[in-house]
C-alpha cells in the first residue's frame, strides 16, 4: 500500500475490530507500515489471519484474534491477549458493523397499494435491535474493554460511522439511525475522556464496495444494480470510493500534534455525496 503521507507510529498498538473486513484491513496494513504492532480483531478468524499474515509478510507486526464485539467474556480473553502480545492498547479503531436483512424494509416509499412485500410496519424489531447492538453496542463494549489502558497516555479512540448517519438512506433505517447513534457515541464520549488524555473521533465513509454491500451494488453478471445508479447520481464525484482513501483521514486523527486538538469530529469521506442537494 502507497500511504498518501506517514506519520510514526512506533510503539503504539493499535486494536482494530471487524479487521478483516475490506476497509479495516487496509487501515491495519497502513498503521502497521507506520510502525505501530497491529491486534486484529474479527469474528471471522480466518479473515482476521489472513490481514495479519500480510502485515507480518510486509515486515510488520500483526496479531490476528478472534472476538465477539458483543461479548464481554470474549473482549476481555482478546484484551489479556493484546497485553500480553503487544501490550497495552493506545489506537482503539471501532471498525466492527454492519446491516442486517431483518432491519430492511423492501420498498423505499409506502404505497398502499404494493403487496407481499416488507414494509416498515413488517419491520422485525428484534432485526432492528441486532442491527444496532452491531454498530453501536459493539463499539460501546469494545471502548470499555480497552479504553482504561489508554487513561493519561494520550490515546486515539476512532470510531466508523457513515454516510447514513448524514443522510439516512430509503430502505435501510435500522443502519441508518444505528450510524446516526456511533456519530453521537463519538462526540459523547469524546467530552467524557477530554481531560483523560484520550480523543475520540469518527470517519464517516461514503460509498465503498465491500464485502457487505457488494451483492446490494452488483448483480451476478457484474453489472450496476438500479440501487448504484441513484448513488453515483447523487455522488458529485461519480464514483465508488477506494480503501486506500480513507487513509489521509486516518493518519490525520491519529497524528500528533497535526491533530492534538482535535477532538468529537466526525469526518465524511464521500465524493461530496453529503454536500449534493440533487439540484
Amino acid at each position: 500500500m502507497n500511504l498518501p503521507f506517514q506519520i510514526d507510529l512506533t510503539g503504539q498498538v493499535a486494536v482494530i475490530t471487524g479487521g478483516g473486513g475490506v476497509l479495516c484491513s487496509s487501515f491495519a496494513q497502513a498503521l502497521a507500515q507506520c510502525g505501530a504492532k497491529v491486534a486484529i480483531l474479527d469474528i471471522n478468524e480466518a479473515a482476521a489471519q489472513k490481514v495479519a499474515e500480510t502485515i507480518t509478510r510486509e515486515g510488520g507486526v500483526a496479531l490476528a484474534i478472534a472476538a465477539d464485539c458483543l461479548n464481554a467474556q470474549s473482549l476481555a480473553a482478546a484484551h489479556e491477549q493484546v497485553n500480553q502480545e503487544l501490550g497495552p492498547c493506545t489506537i482503539l479503531i471501532n471498525g466492527a458493523g454492519g446491516n442486517n436483512p431483518k432491519g430492511t424494509t423492501d420498498d423505499e416509499q409506502f404505497n398502499p397499494d404494493l403487496t407481499g412485500i416488507k414494509s416498515f410496519f413488517e419491520l422485525d424489531p428484534e432485526g432492528v435491535k441486532f442491527v444496532f447492538n452491531l454498530n453501536v453496542v459493539a463499539a460501546l463494549m469494545t471502548t470499555q474493554a480497552f479504553a482504561k489502558d489508554m487513561i493519561g497516555k494520550a490515546g486515539n479512540i476512532i470510531n466508523i460511522s457513515s454516510m447514513n448517519a448524514f443522510r439516512p438512506l430509503t430502505k435501510i433505517p435500522a443502519y441508518s439511525g444505528a450510524k446516526a447513534a456511533v456519530s453521537n457515541f463519538t462526540q459523547w464520549l469524546a467530552v467524557y475522556l477530554a481531560k483523560s488524555g484520550v480523543r475520540v473521533n469518527a470517519i464517516a465513509p461514503g460509498f465503498f464496495v465491500t464485502n457487505q454491500n457488494r451483492g446490494l451494488l452488483f448483480d451476478e453478471s457484474g453489472a450496476p444494480t438500479p440501487r448504484t445508479g441513484k448513488i453515483l447520481a447523487a455522488t458529485p464525484m461519480g464514483r465508488f470510493g477506494e480503501a486506500e482513501e480513507l487513509i489521509g483521514v486516518l493518519l490525520f486523527l491519529l497524528s500528533n500534534p497535526a491533530s492534538s486538538f482535535v477532538t468529537g469530529v466526525v469526518i465524511p469521506v464521500d465524493g461530496g455525496f453529503s454536500a449534493y442537494s440533487g439540484v
